[in-house]
């Protein structure tokens, strides 16, 4: 068998041990507590962090009456549980 470039790990455990690195993150963390505490409002986060990522933080902020922070706040967390779903999957 031929050795990767990665140190001699078969390429299997290579991808294994980058899945693992990519779960030890904040953002996943965050991801997974949403979707854990959360899971009736993970479709509608992920829509709302959709819709502020395509208007813009501010023109959402004004067009929907929240705050900018609370904006912010929504896009980190459905960005959040996009990045959960796609690891843990």
């Amino acid at each position: 068998m031929a050795e990767s470039v990665t140190g001699g790990e078969r390429p299997g455990e290579a991808a294994d041990a980058f899945i693992e690195s990519l779960m030890d993150s904040g953002l996943y963390s965050i991801g997974a507590y949403f979707s854990d505490e959360h899971p009736d409002l993970v479709a509608e986060v992920i829509a709302q962090s959709e819709a502020i990522e395509r208007a813009g933080i501010r023109a959402y902020a004004a067009d929907s009456g929240l705050s900018e922070q609370d904006c912010f706040e929504a896009l980190i967390t459905g960005l959040a549980v996009r990045y959960y779903n796609a690891v843990a999957s």
